[in-house]
């Protein structure tokens, strides 16, 4: 006799949380932006959004961060997401200061 799997038998996989460089690569894949694309272009076909940047699920404005990189017109994707990907990564790791970081040091 074999036991059954876990989860009913489902071949499902859990869902991946997306953060940080690949929840904005989902949101721009889901635009009708083109580039070249400066940066207000890109806030607003995207809806001036909030991404998350970690799996907490804390944002971060892509207008905010886009004010942190030293460009303001972008060639395509690939460039954008090259260059916003050190402000994502900092706040990640909890650049914003001594609450942030015990913050992201707790469990939940």
């Amino acid at each position: 006799m074999a036991a059954r799997p876990p989860g009913g038998g489902g071949s499902t996989e859990p869902e991946a949380i997306e953060f940080g460089i690949a929840a904005l690569d989902a949101r721009l894949g889901e635009s009708d932006l083109t580039f070249p694309a400066t940066s207000r272009e890109i806030v607003r076909a995207l809806d001036y959004p909030e991404i998350p940047y970690d799996s907490k699920g804390r944002t971060l404005e892509l207008a905010s961060a886009l004010e942190e990189v030293p460009q303001s017109e972008f060639e395509n994707e690939t460039e954008l997401l090259d260059a916003l990907y050190p402000v994502f990564d900092e706040a990640r790791r909890g650049g914003g200061g001594f609450l942030d970081g015990l913050r992201n040091a707790l469990p939940f």
